[in-house]
């Protein structure tokens, strides 16, 4: 059974699949989470501390996730592949971690401010952690690396920014049109908003004919010697 902090965290998350950030209320929260507005209060301090809270917990999850594929048994570039893979599918599911991996965050999003200089700690550890803030795509993708055997950094490296380009500027599908230089935003929640934001990141069975590939590209490198001492692409 979830913790109180981890119902409300889901609460919050699910909230976020149907409305912006700015329009989730804390007292709707507490409803779905079946606890009162003082516990979520005493967990997480403000409505920002509970943002904080849920992108940290979506890092963790992330990496989480990344060493659970990492300690598949196999070829290490079929390892890494299926790492590529898992990332890109990863981020088509979940858009908070979409933004911390590419550092393109929106306003339908929880911002990710960190707590004030000198305010007072939270009582909550977890929500101390959460409250120096999120970590920046950079080193999110150093976490993700130091992850990986060492003997396979370079490779983990090339696999992650592989994937992170594909979520970045996902290929287009066939004859679909241009949207044109100037066009307004969709208004966030419509139909058309839907599949414009469907089409920011496409589906993650269009990687799959990349697999090959990228497995033959990741085998390359991963045969060259490396000479940097950190061990990491350029």
């Amino acid at each position: 059974m979830p913790t109180a902090r981890e119902a409300l965290l889901d609460a919050a998350l699910a909230a976020l699949a149907h409305r912006p950030w700015s329009a989730v209320r804390m007292a709707d929260l507490a409803t779905a989470a079946r606890v009162s507005r003082q516990t979520l209060y005493n967990e997480f301090g403000s409505k920002d501390g509970l943002a904080r809270a849920l992108v940290r917990r979506e890092a963790d999850a992330y990496l989480q996730g990344v060493r659970k594929v990492l300690a598949d048994p196999g070829p290490p570039a079929r390892i890494l592949a299926a790492l590529a893979e898992w990332i890109v599918a990863r981020t088509a599911a979940r858009p908070v971690l979409r933004a911390l991996l590419t550092g393109a965050w929106d306003a339908r999003l929880p911002a990710p401010r960190p707590a004030r200089p000198g305010a007072r700690p939270a009582a909550v550890p977890a929500q101390r952690r959460a409250d120096a803030g999120p970590p920046a795509p950079g080193e999110l993708v150093a976490a993700t690396v130091a992850c990986a055997d060492e003997r396979w950094a370079a490779g983990c490296e090339l696999a992650v920014r592989i994937a992170l380009s594909h979520v970045v500027a996902p290929p287009v599908p066939y004859g679909t049109p241009p949207v044109p230089y100037g066009t307004p935003p969709v208004p966030y929640g419509t139909a058309a908003g839907a599949r414009r934001a469907e089409g920011q990141c496409a589906e993650p069975e269009s990687w799959s004919p990349m697999t090959p590939t990228i497995t033959r590209v990741i085998e390359t490198i991963l045969r060259v010697e490396t000479t940097s001492p950190r061990k990491t692409m350029p």
